[in-house]
């Protein structure tokens, strides 16, 4: 089974959709299946879990192994800005993990929507002001090809984030409120007395595009790519995440230090795994996830790798798939297929 979803890179503009639901400045929780309970507030943020809009498409496949436990949204006008997206993809596993990649899909971007607007409001406090010649140089070299522009989070601390010069945010402001906003989605799912997070979790891929700008947040091994036109006009993708896996250096010495450990079964040699200090269980194949709190003190994580890139006219399409889509999808079905979900504009 298997979930992706795909957004058009350029320009993002204003769509026509028909099947939403609406989100209130408050930040109030509501159940997304139910129109009925619907609301239009100020910020009024349009949610969207399947099909195509103007810009972006889903799409999901039953797999043979029971529940579907992929999760996947889409928000436009998100944090009340008009040319704002939010697009995110979730992967369940474990007996509850549809349950988990849905508590996630719900809330995690009414948490970042309300951190990001703080962030917005009080700009001043963090002293990220921006110096005018940097905004004019800015705005100058928007359309600028540069095959180099995926910033990781070691320099994300010295690059200033604008938008039409009215807001002047670091990098490092606003992965600290991806940061903040994943931590405090896990607590909650920690608290969660309904459900089993004990042996079950979620992956979470992310992307937050603002006119050119693109952020990326990534937790698991579900991944994001983009499209973008080469010299002969073909599509080249070009991977935006690194799959958080415990045979990574840095991940496995972090599991260790806790007391987890890492290795491969006979069956799977290839395929690393998290396990719990004195038992072989529950093998789990990423090393950061939501909810799988047997392993939170062994090293597992839910702190995402925020990363950004400033799109370019080159830029096509930018896709978000679980592994599932990954492994039993070949990468040109991948593009033809969100093409093909994505109207014509």
């Amino acid at each position: 089974m298997g979930a992706g979803c795909s957004i058009k890179a350029g320009r993002y503009g204003r769509s026509n959709m028909e099947d939403h639901h609406h989100v209130d400045e408050k930040g109030d929780k509501l159940h997304v299946e139910d129109q009925a309970h619907a609301q239009h507030g100020d910020i009024g943020a349009r949610i969207r879990l399947e099909g195509p809009s103007r810009f972006t498409s889903m799409y999901s496949q039953q797999g043979r192994k029971g529940i579907n436990q992929d999760s996947m949204t889409v928000w436009e006008d998100f944090i009340g800005e008009k040319e704002t997206l939010f697009c995110g993809v979730f992967d369940g596993h474990g007996p509850h993990g549809h349950k988990i990649s849905r508590h996630v899909r719900d809330n995690l971007p009414l948490k970042l929507s309300a951190s990001l607007k703080y962030l917005q409001l009080n700009h001043s406090k963090f002293g990220d002001v921006v110096d005018a010649d940097d905004v004019a140089n800015d705005d100058e070299d928007d359309d600028d090809d540069n095959d180099n522009n995926i910033t990781s989070r070691e320099t994300m601390k010295d690059i200033h984030y604008n938008h039409h010069n009215s807001h002047h945010l670091s990098l490092a402001s606003i992965e600290a409120s991806f940061v903040k906003s994943f931590k405090e989605t896990d607590q909650e799912l920690s608290q969660d007395s309904s459900t089993d997070t004990f042996c079950s979790g979620s992956t979470a891929v992310i992307v937050v595009k603002q006119g050119h700008h693109l952020i990326i947040a990534n937790l698991g091994d579900s991944r994001a790519v983009l499209y973008t036109r080469g010299d002969n006009d073909q599509l080249l993708p070009i991977q935006l995440t690194v799959d958080m896996k415990p045979d990574i250096s840095s991940e496995a010495e972090r599991i260790k230090n806790c007391q987890g450990r890492v290795f491969a079964v006979d069956g799977e040699p290839d395929v690393y795994r998290m396990w719990m200090p004195d038992e072989d269980c529950p093998g789990l194949a990423m090393s950061r996830a939501f909810g799988d709190f047997c392993l939170k003190n062994c090293g597992l994580i839910s702190i995402p790798e925020v990363s950004y890139r400033k799109l370019t006219n080159n830029d096509e399409l930018v896709v978000l798939a679980t592994d599932g889509v990954r492994i039993y999808m070949a990468q040109s079905k991948c593009v033809s297929t969100s093409l093909s979900n994505m109207p014509l504009v």
